[in-house]
C-alpha cells in the first residue's frame, strides 16, 4: 500500500481563527500531540511578531521528535531568514512558499499580475533553497486558479528548487471530482510530491481526500481541530476502515488519536474553538506567567476595560505573580485582577454599617449606612433579596443609579467560614469600572465591592 504523508495544520489553523493570540503553553501543546500521534509534519504559522516567535518556535522545534516542522517564509527575501531562524535547530526543518494562485487572490491582495507572481515565486523559492533542502511550494486558493497558470506556477517552483507542491483549497467549493482532477493534471507536470490542503466548507473533506489519493496525491494536510478543515480524526478513522479500496495507509497511531486530542483540547480551554455564536469572547481569555503585556490589554480589552500603562503595568505584574503559583487564569480571575489592581481611588464612600433581613415569604429590606467626606448617609430600600436590597440602597445614600454591568461571588477558601469574594461591574458614561470585595460574609463582600467600583467613578469624575 502507498503511505500517505500527513502534515499537521492545527497551529496554523487555530492562529488564524482565534481572536486572541495562543499562550505558549498552547502552542508547545499542540505540537506536541500532534508529534505523539505521529503525524509526518507540523506546520507553524507565519512568524508575526519576530523576538517572541523565535523564542517560542524555537523551543518547539527542540521539543519535537519525530515530525518534520516548517514555516511559511512571508513575501520578503528579508523574512525567509528571519524564518529559517525559527526552525533551523529541529531534527527535521523545512520551509513554506505560500503564495496565492488565483486570480482574485493575486491582484486584490497582493495587487501584482501573473509575470509578477511567477517572478516572485521563483526568488522566494531561490531565497529558501539556500538555507534548507526541504523546501515546499503551497498553491493557495488553487481551486479557483486559471488552470494554465497554477500549472506554470508549480513549474516554476520545481525548477527553483522546490521539494513539494501542494494544491491547496481555501474557497471550499469544489467538489471530489474537482479536486481529483486538479490533482491529476498537477502530477502529470511535476516529478515531485503533491500534497493537498483540503476545505470541509461543504462537508466533502474526506470525500475530497480519498478522491485525491485515488489519483495520485501523496499527502494531506488536516487539523485536530478547527472550522472548515479536513480533520485529523475523521480522515484517520476513514482510511483505516475503507484505504484499502484506494491502496492507501497513513502512519497516524490510531489507537492514540482520539485520546491524545482530547487531551490536547482540554489543556487549551477548546471552548473558544466551538460555536462562536453561542461562546462568549470572555471564554477566549487564558493568559499564563508566559503572557506578554499586548496580551493582557488585549484581553482587558475584550473584557470591556480601557486601562492606562500604569494600570497595564499593574494588572501585568499580579499576573505574573499569580500565574508562578496557579499556572494560567481565565477571565474571570483576570477580571478579579483588574479590580484589584486597576485603577485604584481613595474611598470617597466608606461603608460604616448594614443591617438586612431576608425571607422567603416578602422582600429583602436593607439598611445601609456610608461615611462621606466625615459626613454619615442613611439609605433604606427594599429589592429582590439582600444583595438587591444592599445596592439599591447604596444607590440611596448617593442619589445616583449606575447600571449593574455585572456581578459574580466565588469562594476564596473552604469550609464552612469560607473567605468569600465578589466582584462588581458598574457602567458609567460607557465605560466600565470593577471593584472587588472579600469577607466571609457575602453580603459585606458585595457591598465593599460595590463601594470600589463607586469610588472609581466619583474619582475619575472628580
Amino acid at each position: 500500500m502507498k503511505r500517505i504523508i500527513v502534515t499537521d495544520i492545527t497551529l496554523k489553523k487555530l492562529a488564524e481563527e482565534r481572536a486572541l493570540n495562543l499562550l505558549f503553553r498552547e502552542k508547545s501543546a499542540i505540537a506536541n500531540c500532534a508529534d505523539t500521534i505521529g503525524v509526518d509534519a507540523i506546520e507553524l504559522p507565519a512568524v508575526k511578531s519576530l523576538r517572541e516567535d523565535t523564542i517560542i518556535y524555537k523551543t518547539i522545534a527542540q521539543n519535537i521528535q519525530n515530525a518534520a516542522l516548517t514555516i511559511p517564509v512571508g513575501y520578503n527575501t528579508e523574512d525567509v531568514t528571519s524564518a529559517w531562524g525559527c526552525v533551523k535547530d529541529a531534527k527535521k526543518p523545512g520551509l513554506q512558499v505560500e503564495l496565492p494562485v488565483s486570480t482574485i487572490q493575486m491582484e486584490y491582495t497582493y495587487h501584482i499580475k501573473q509575470s509578477k507572481m511567477l517572478e516572485k515565486i521563483a526568488e522566494l523559492t531561490k531565497a529558501a533553497k539556500t538555507l534548507c533542502d526541504d523546501v515546499e511550494f503551497s498553491a493557495l486558493d488553487a481551486t479557483r486558479a486559471d488552470e494554465d497558470f497554477l500549472i506554470s506556477a508549480v513549474k516554476e517552483a520545481e525548477n527553483n528548487g522546490a521539494k513539494t507542491i501542494t494544491i491547496c483549497d481555501e474557497a471550499g467549493v469544489s467538489t471530489p471530482d474537482d479536486i481529483a482532477a486538479l490533482v491529476a493534471k498537477v502530477k502529470a507536470t511535476v516529478s515531485i510530491p503533491v500534497y493537498v490542503k483540503l476545505s470541509d466548507r461543504i462537508n466533502m473533506a474526506v470525500a475530497s481526500a480519498f478522491s485525491a489519493i485515488s489519483k495520485g496525491a501523496d499527502g494531506i494536510k488536516c487539523a485536530m481541530v478547527g472550522k472548515d478543515v479536513l480533520l485529523t480524526g475523521e480522515i484517520s478513522d476513514a482510511i483505516n476502515a475503507c484505504g484499502g479500496q484506494i491502496n492507501a495507509e497513513i502512519k497516524l497511531n490510531n489507537t492514540k488519536i482520539h485520546s491524545s486530542i482530547d487531551d490536547m483540547l482540554l489543556r487549551i480551554n477548546h471552548e473558544a474553538y466551538e460555536n462562536d455564536n453561542e461562546i462568549s469572547e470572555k471564554k477566549k481569555i487564558l493568559l499564563d506567567s508566559d503572557s506578554t503585556l499586548a496580551q493582557v490589554t488585549q484581553a482587558a480589552e475584550v473584557l470591556g476595560y480601557e486601562l492606562s500603562d500604569s494600570d497595564v503595568g499593574n494588572v501585568f505584574k499580579a499576573l505574573k505573580h499569580l500565574c508562578d503559583k496557579k499556572g494560567a487564569i481565565g477571565s474571570r480571575e483576570f477580571e478579579a485582577l483588574i479590580a484589584s489592581y486597576a485603577m485604584q481611588a481613595p474611598s470617597t464612600y466608606h461603608l460604616e454599617s448594614y443591617t438586612t433581613t431576608s425571607s422567603n415569604v416578602s422582600s429583602s429590606m436593607s439598611q445601609v449606612i456610608l461615611k462621606c467626606n466625615g459626613e454619615i448617609i442613611c439609605g433604606v430600600s427594599n429589592g429582590e433579596g439582600p444583595v438587591d436590597s444592599a445596592f439599591r440602597a447604596i444607590e440611596q445614600c448617593i442619589g445616583h443609579h449606575y447600571e449593574l454591568d455585572d456581578f459574580q461571588v466565588q469562594s476564596v477558601t473552604e469550609g464552612k467560614d469560607a473567605l468569600g469574594s465578589a466582584l462588581v461591574r458598574l457602567r458609567n458614561n460607557g465605560k466600565l469600572y470593577s471593584g472587588n470585595g472579600t469577607s466571609t460574609d457575602i453580603i459585606a463582600a458585595s457591598i465593599r465591592a460595590y463601594l470600589n467600583a463607586l469610588n472609581k467613578i466619583v474619582f475619575e469624575e472628580a
